[in-house]
Order: structure tokens, then sequence, then C-alpha cells
């Protein structure tokens, strides 16, 4: 995935995606929609609950990005 900038946003449909902020036009690299029980518990608060949601995957991605790339060091170099 390139480097850019992502931004979370609430489509007029209710749905909720994160996109990259320089492609309004394009699809969105991920979209998320809550049952409207899950609205009227939330009062609001959606966009919030998704961010949480998208920071998680992020943090977990990033987990298992550096774990990938640490099973490719060789192992007769050290590291400090």
């Amino acid at each position: 995935m390139s480097a850019s900038f992502l931004e979370i946003v609430e489509l007029p449909s209710g749905e909720i995606v994160l996109r990259r902020s320089d492609e309004e036009s394009a699809e969105p690299l991920v979209t998320m929609s809550f049952s409207q029980e899950l609205l009227d518990f939330l009062q609001g608060d959606q966009v919030e609950v998704a961010r949480a949601m998208l920071d998680a995957c992020i943090a977990e991605v990033g987990r298992k990005t550096e774990a990938e790339a640490e099973e490719h060091i060789p192992e007769n170099r050290i590291l400090h």
C-alpha cells in the first residue's frame, strides 16, 4: 500500500469508510456499516467507535508486519 494520508469519513448512506485522502473518488479501503440497533445504542458516536476499530486493525497489521520482517533477519546478524 502506498504511503499516503488516510481519512475516516461517514457517507450520506451512513456507512463509514477508510480511504486515501488524496483520492476521494477511489474505492474505499474499508467500509463499515452498523445496524440500526447499534446506532441507537451508540447515540451518534459511531465514527469514534469505527476509529477505535480501525486503530486496532492498523496496530495489528503493524505487529504482523514487524514479526514478518524479524523472520527475514539472518540469524548471524546482531541487532542493537
